[in-house]
């Protein structure tokens, strides 16, 4: 698709893909953890419960979202606003290590307030601080009056 079909999803339509993906995790991880641990688990103050609660809520989520970004270039709430991350330079598809960088941008971007996630309101080209740190931009067929796709190369 030509750059001029494009705009960069904004801020709130990011929110809506967001709360999709995190519905579809939490129906993944929420029997598996209430399974393993019993009901006590979310009743407890303990940050991590034991080595099966780090895997399934920090390892499956990171191994579940790079992979859904390296075949499709989107996770299920990116795809369902028909979005996808791409090489902010060149319009292609990121690199594995744009990808990895992209994820741990997020916790990067977390960390003052999500002032770092907050910033897609009040860019131009919509990055979050996670999209700059990998060079990346989410974008999506044109169907509003925002900013059109440009590419460098």
């Amino acid at each position: 698709m030509a750059s001029e079909e494009l705009e960069y999803a904004g801020f709130w339509i990011r929110v809506w893909a967001s709360v999709i993906d995190t519905l579809l995790l939490g129906i993944v991880v929420y029997p598996l953890l209430t399974a393993i641990y019993g009901d006590a688990y979310w009743e407890g103050a303990n940050f991590v419960h034991g080595p099966l609660d780090f895997l399934i809520s920090w390892v499956l989520p990171a191994v579940a979202v790079v992979a859904f970004w390296m075949a499709r270039q989107a996770t299920p709430g990116k795809m369902a606003i028909a979005a996808r991350i791409v090489d902010a330079n060149t319009g292609n598809n990121p690199s594995t290590g744009q990808l990895l960088i992209r994820y741990l941008g997020y916790f990067v971007s977390c960390i003052p307030l999500g002032l770092g996630i907050f910033w897609v309101a009040f860019d131009s080209r919509k990055q979050g601080w996670h999209d700059k740190m990998a060079g990346t931009v989410v974008v999506r067929k044109k169907s509003g009056t925002t900013r059109p796709v440009e590419f460098n190369a």
